[in-house]
């Protein structure tokens, strides 16, 4: 193991990401335009340490707008070059679609905060999609996505805000 990597498992990154290993409940809100909360719903999710703890994995499931919803996302923190990075998957927002995001090179390590974006479809520009994950107090644990328009106006898009499961 390197020198890094031990370092961020005992006071960076990766030590957050260990941080935020657990059973987790909560809300999902879904906004399908700015301002306005489209569907709340329930959502549990487990998240875990996996290839050595090197990453965090975090599978889902609840519902959107009364169908099933189920997805995982990897969260890593690349020491090499300074930046959170996501791939997420998700039958509902992602389709058959993998989204990857990054972070900026020396943004600040506290909470992970990745950039991506998807097709709007018909020709339309892509959007963004920044995705924060947070833990707010040992036990909250708050993920949220917003929209980002192609002319910069962002908003929010989706947020599991959970509590840990007491076991």
């Amino acid at each position: 193991m390197s020198d890094k990597l031990k370092q961020s498992r005992t006071d960076g990154p990766h030590k957050l990401l260990a941080s935020m290993v657990g059973e987790w409940r909560g809300v999902a809100k879904t906004w399908f335009e700015p301002g306005k909360i489209g569907d709340e719903s329930p959502v549990e999710g487990t998240t875990r340490l996996i290839a050595n703890g090197n990453f965090l994995l975090h599978e889902y499931e609840g519902t959107l707008m009364g169908g099933h919803m189920q997805g995982l996302a990897i969260i890593g923190y690349y020491n090499g070059g300074k930046r959170w990075q996501t791939a997420w998957v998700n039958n509902h927002h992602n389709g058959t679609r993998i989204m990857v995001s990054e972070g900026k090179e020396g943004a600040p390590t506290d909470k992970p905060n990745v950039l991506g974006s998807y097709p709007a479809g018909d020709g339309s520009p892509d959007w963004g999609w920044r995705t924060t994950l947070e833990l707010r107090s040992p036990d909250n644990l708050v993920l949220m996505h917003y929209n980002i328009t192609p002319e910069g106006e962002e908003s929010p898009a989706v947020e599991f805000d959970y509590k840990r499961v007491q076991g």
